[in-house]
Parts: structure tokens; C-alpha cells; sequence
């Protein structure tokens, strides 16, 4: 199971964004949605890991957010209320975000599996500094490409040149993209198939 907190950082000189991030958030694939805990932070519980894997880098390449992941147990049944939640990766979700916190790329992972849970985070920081480096048109141009269209027909639909597209999608780094984030998923996979007496679920 996955736990995700979130924080926001620079909070005191800073808006208050927690709302708009769970407006945008209502429709994600949880099993217990974006909730506030307290203050500026969030707290989501998931059992997809290519769902956490999208999140976890769009939040933190979003600058605005230091993210943190708990993988492990959780108790079970789970309350209706995402903050009433207990177990182990409630308490990896807590460790991970006050890590996150410290770091330049503001994402951390702790689970019941160390090994797995660095390999997972090693990997989700190199891809969301990949993300965070996006030039806005870059940017656009790969959540285009998301949309399942060709490049041809994403330039249309920005109103530029298949070679202008073809640049910005290079700048973007969109080539590893969706390997990357396979990578990150079975990553994150293997540290979610360790149970908590340390062996193979």
C-alpha cells in the first residue's frame, strides 16, 4: 500500500494552494482521496503504483510541494476519513516528507523494503528534475502528446510547425518519459511486495 503527504513549501510567504491542489486531485485513482491533515498538507492513500508514480513526480517538479511516500501496511478496513489512517506506511509517509523537505528535488520514499524504497526514490527524483526543467511550450507540447495523438496532430492543435514540435518534444526530454515512468512503477512495486516481517508478499 502507498501513503502520500504533502506539503507545501514556503507556505508563510506563499498563498495557501492546498485547495486548488485538491480540486485537481478529486479525480484521481485512490483508494482514499486528497484530504487536508493539517495546515498546508495533504494526505492521499493508494494502492496503484503507476497511479503514485504520476502524482508523486507531478507534484514535486511542480515547485510547490515537497512529497512524500510511505509504502508499506497499512490497518485494515480503512476508515472513510483519509486521516484517520494507521500503520507503518502512514509512519514511512511522515519520515519520507520531512526528508523530502531538505532535499533540492523535493521527493523522498520510505517503506518496509530500504533497498527497494531508495532504488523507487532515486529514480522519482531523476524524473521529476526532468520535469521541473520543462520550458512551459516544452511542457505543453508533452501534455499534448499524453493525449494520444501523433506529433503531426499535436502541432496542429498548437498551431505549430511538426519541426517546432519536434524540437520542443527533444528539449522536453519526452523520449523517456513513459520508460521512465515503468521504471518507477515496477520500482515502486517491488518495494510495496516486501511485507512487514521482511519477506515477499
Amino acid at each position: 500500500m502507498f501513503v502520500l503527504t504533502v506539503d507545501q513549501r514556503a507556505s508563510r510567504r506563499d498563498i495557501d494552494r492546498v485547495d486548488g491542489l485538491l480540486d485537481v486531485m478529486s479525480n484521481a485513482d485512490l483508494l482514499r482521496p486528497f484530504e487536508r491533515t493539517a495546515g498546508d498538507e495533504v494526505q492521499a492513500v493508494a494502492d496503484d503504483a503507476a497511479v503514485v508514480a504520476r502524482l508523486a513526480v507531478t507534484l514535486a517538479a511542480d515547485g510547490h510541494w515537497s512529497v512524500g511516500i510511505g509504502v508499506g501496511p497499512v490497518a485494515l478496513p480503512l476508515p472513510s476519513s483519509t486521516r484517520a489512517g494507521r500503520g507503518p506506511a502512514f509512519e514511512y509517509a511522515r519520515e519520507a516528507v520531512d526528508s523530502a523537505k531538505n532535499q533540492r528535488v523535493p521527493l523522498s520514499i520510505r517503506g518496509t523494503d530500504d533497498t527497494w524504497s531508495r532504488h523507487a526514490q532515486t529514480a522519482a527524483r531523476l524524473l521529476a528534475d526532468v520535469v521541473a526543467a520543462r520550458s512551459e511550450p516544452g511542457a505543453e507540447a508533452v501534455r499534448v502528446m499524453h493525449t494520444g495523438v501523433t506529433q503531426a496532430d499535436g502541432a496542429a492543435r498548437l498551431g505549430i510547425t511538426p519541426q517546432a514540435m519536434s524540437q520542443r518534444l527533444r528539449s522536453a526530454r519526452w523520449d523517456i518519459d513513459d520508460d521512465a515512468h515503468i521504471l518507477l512503477t515496477e520500482l515502486l512495486r517491488r518495494a510495496d511486495m516486501t511485507d512487514s516481517s521482511g519477506g515477499t508478499a
